[in-house]
C-alpha cells in the first residue's frame, strides 16, 4: 500500500488499480515509469503554458537559490527579485495602477480576494456588504471562500456550512445576476466571482455579451467584479495576456496562479486594482490588511515567474494561444457528430471540452485513452479536457483528434 494520498481521488479505487506515474516530460509529451510516451492534452492541469521540460526555467531556479532562496515579504521586507516581478506584472496588468499581492497558489489567490472585498466595504464604511456571490458549474479552488464560492455541488458536500453569506447564480444568466442583488439588497453584496471561461467545472466558454454584461451590473449596483483567471490568466485566453483585457472587463480584482510559472514552481497573484488598492495605501491612513502568507512572492518562484514571462514574450506564445484556439475549434468540431458525444465546446481561448453523452464513463474514458498515447482528465459532468502547452503544433493537434476519435470508435459494437 502506498503513502501518497492523491487529492481528487477515490484512494481505495487509485490503490486496487495502480498509480500512473509520470517521469518526465519534455514540450507537449510526458512519459511514465515504463517509458510510455504521452501527448499531455491538460498541460499538467491547465499551467504548463511553456511546454516540459524547459531548462531556462530550471537555470532562472538555480541561480536565483544561489543568491537567495526566499526572506520573509512581512511588513517591509522583500527580495529583490519579487519587487521586480511586481512591477512586470504591474506593466502587463488590464487595470492600469494595479497592485500585486503573491499568493503560493490559485486557491490562496481566490480567499485573498474574497477576504479583501469584505475588507474593503468595512473600511468604505459599508460593513454589510459581505455576501460573497459565485456561479454554477463554477471553480475557484478548495479553500473554505473558494469552497463555498464554487458551483459544483460534490466539492462541498459533507463540510457543512463553510463561508456564511455566499450566493450563487446561473453560469449562464447575466439577469440571475441582477435579480439576486436585488434579493439580498445590494447594500448587503461584495464582490461577484467570475471565471471568464469556466474551467474544472467543465469548459463552458462564456455566452455571447455575457461577460459585458456581468461587468455593467456589478458597476451599477457597485459590486466589486473579482476575474478569477486562474486558468484563463498569462496567455491561456488566446491572444491576450488575460481574459479581462480581451474584454474590457476592467475588473477591481484579478485571481491568478498556474501559468505565472508555467507550474515549474507554485505561485498565484492577485491584481488589485487601484479601486481597491488605493484605499490601503493612502498616506498616514493605517490600514493593515493582516494577511498573507509564509511565501508570499517566494524569490525563487519570482525567478522563475520572469524567465516564464520572457519565454512567452520572445516566442510569441500569446500569438501561438490564437492559433491554438482556433486549431481546436475547428480540429475537435470533426467529433461532434459521434454518437458517443453531445457537445463539444471550444473557441475562447486554448481549450476545448469533448462532452460524452454517457457522463458517468469520462473517467474510465480518460483512463482508455492513455492507451491511445493522451493523458487528459474528466472535466465537470462527463467532459474531456483539452487545454494543451502553447507549443503545441496544428499537426499534434490532429494527432490528438485522431487518438481520441479512435478510442471513441473502439467503444462501437461490431458487425
Amino acid at each position: 500500500m502506498g503513502n501518497f494520498w492523491h487529492p481528487f481521488s477515490d484512494m481505495a479505487s487509485v490503490e486496487a488499480n495502480g498509480e500512473f506515474v509520470i517521469s518526465h516530460g519534455e514540450g507537449v509529451h510526458v512519459w511514465d515509469a515504463d517509458g510510455n510516451k504521452y501527448l499531455d492534452a491538460t498541460a499538467g492541469l491547465w499551467f504548463t503554458n511553456v511546454g516540459h521540460g524547459r531548462v531556462e526555467l530550471a537555470e532562472a531556479a538555480a541561480k536565483q537559490m544561489k543568491r537567495l532562496g526566499h526572506y520573509s515579504t512581512f511588513g517591509d521586507y522583500v527580495p529583490d527579485v519579487t519587487l521586480e516581478l511586481a512591477d512586470r506584472l504591474a506593466g502587463i496588468a488590464p487595470v492600469p495602477g494595479s497592485k500585486i499581492f503573491f499568493t503560493s497558489g490559485g486557491s490562496d489567490s481566490v480567499e485573498t480576494a474574497a477576504k479583501l472585498a469584505r475588507r474593503y466595504w468595512v473600511e468604505m464604511g459599508q460593513p454589510d456588504r459581505r455576501y460573497i456571490v459565485g456561479r454554477t458549474k463554477a471553480y475557484h479552488g478548495m479553500h473554505y471562500a473558494g469552497t463555498s464560492l464554487a458551483g459544483i455541488p460534490g466539492n462541498i458536500e459533507g463540510y457543512g456550512t463553510l463561508v456564511a453569506d455566499q450566493a450563487h447564480v446561473v453560469w449562464d444568466d447575466p439577469q440571475d445576476l441582477r435579480a439576486t442583488i436585488e434579493q439580498l439588497g445590494e447594500e448587503n453584496v461584495a464582490a461577484f466571482f467570475c471565471e471568464p471561461v469556466i474551467g474544472a467545472g467543465g469548459v463552458y466558454p462564456p455566452p455571447a455579451d455575457y461577460l459585458t454584461e456581468v461587468r455593467k451590473i456589478c458597476t451599477e449596483y457597485d459590486v466589486l467584479f473579482i476575474a478569477d483567471e486562474v486558468v484563463t490568466g498569462f496567455g491561456r485566453i488566446g491572444g491576450s495576456w488575460f481574459a479581462s483585457g480581451r474584454f474590457g472587463l476592467e475588473p477591481d480584482m484579478i485571481t491568478t496562479a498556474k501559468g505565472l510559472t508555467s507550474g515549474y514552481l507554485p505561485m498565484g497573484a492577485v491584481f488589485v486594482s487601484p479601486k481597491v488598492a488605493d484605499l490601503f495605501f493612502e498616506p498616514g491612513a493605517g490600514r493593515w490588511f493582516r494577511h498573507g502568507y509564509t511565501y508570499s512572492g517566494h524569490a525563487v518562484a519570482s525567478a522563475v515567474a520572469l524567465a516564464n514571462l520572457d519565454i512567452i514574450e520572445s516566442e510569441g506564445l500569446l500569438e501561438e494561444s490564437a492559433r491554438l484556439e482556433q486549431t481546436l475549434h475547428t480540429a475537435f468540431a470533426a467529433l461532434a457528430s459521434h454518437p458517443d458525444v453531445v457537445e463539444i465546446r471550444s473557441g475562447t481561448g486554448a481549450v476545448a471540452a469533448v462532452q460524452l453523452a454517457d457522463a458517468p464513463t469520462a473517467m474510465a474514458f480518460a483512463t482508455k485513452l492513455r492507451r491511445f498515447g493522451v493523458a487528459t482528465r474528466a472535466a465537470g459532468a462527463g467532459a474531456i479536457q483539452i487545454s494543451p502547452s502553447f507549443t503545441m503544433t496544428d499537426a499534434q493537434v490532429g494527432e490528438l483528434v485522431a487518438a481520441i476519435g479512435a478510442a471513441l470508435e473502439a467503444d462501437q459494437p461490431t458487425g
